[in-house]
């Protein structure tokens, strides 16, 4: 299987080094970048055939990942536009719909795929959004693609924007919060590497609990004694309406994807 990389910056990076020689061999990997740089770089990091030309590599692929940013999405597309209709086509090209990839490549199997910024440490969440073309075993093999770098779902792509609005925009909101709880150990004394620390971790590990199977409101009442420190804590949370708060951060979130989509 060869796959081919448009663009070559930082989420496609991520890809390359959760995949490469796992996934894919390394060479038959194929990078297009326009800053030189970046093509020696991702030869000499990771071995793969990477180049400012695409033209070198477009005939040799199975899968091509369209990662450029989306102001240069339209240009990028007709650049490729001789691309054979057997390749099937991957964007991660945020807030750009499948609609304008159908438009240059109409009879191509198009994933739409919306990942957060935790791919860059294989802990990533991605949404995969199919068009009708996409058979099951191209979507096993993508499937396999994004969870050498964390987790997947299928959604149909009208769920883009909450997407967008939870996991997408999520990680900013889990580190405001692992901030604020840092900042909550150093006011109870702790030195602040070690509150960083503790809060980092002990959110890791909640969301590792969550993953394996136990419902979050199982969980917390697991650790919540009678009239102990934990129900002291979130009695303090609620009444700050920071459930609320969450809640409400992501639905803007969402809206303002939909907002920007348009």
């Amino acid at each position: 299987m060869n796959i081919g990389f448009i663009g070559g910056g930082a989420l496609a990076e991520a890809v390359i080094k959760g995949i490469a020689d796992k996934i894919v061999a390394a060479q038959n990997i194929f990078v297009a970048d326009p800053v030189q740089a970046r093509v020696e770089h991702l030869n000499q990091t990771y071995h793969v055939n990477a180049t400012v030309d695409a033209d070198q590599f477009l005939d040799a692929l199975d899968i091509l990942i369209v990662a450029v940013k989306p102001k240069d999405a339209v240009n990028a597309l007709h650049g490729i536009s001789r691309l054979d209709k057997k390749t099937l086509i991957l964007s991660v090209v945020a807030g750009f719909p499948r609609s304008s990839i159908e438009k240059v490549f109409p009879e191509h199997a198009i994933i739409r795929v919306m990942p957060n910024v935790a791919v860059a440490v294989g802990e990533g969440m991605a949404a995969l959004s199919p068009n009708a073309r996409v058979n099951d075993e191209q979507l096993s093999i993508v499937k396999n693609i994004w969870s050498a770098i964390g987790r997947c779902v299928v959604l149909d792509e009208n769920l883009m924007d909450a997407v967008t609005g939870l996991s997408g925009s999520g990680p900013a909101f889990a580190f405001l919060m692992i901030d604020a709880l840092s900042d909550g150990g150093v006011a109870a004394g702790l030195p602040r590497g070690v509150a960083l620390e503790l809060a980092a971790q002990t959110v890791l590990g909640a969301a590792k609990m969550v993953l394996a199977g136990g419902h979050p409101d199982v969980l917390r009442d697991r650790v919540t004694s009678p009239a102990g420190t934990t129900i002291e804590g979130v009695r303090v949370l609620e009444e700050a309406a920071v459930r609320s708060a969450f809640i409400e951060a992501v639905v803007a979130a969402a809206d303002k994807s939909k907002e920007l989509a348009q």
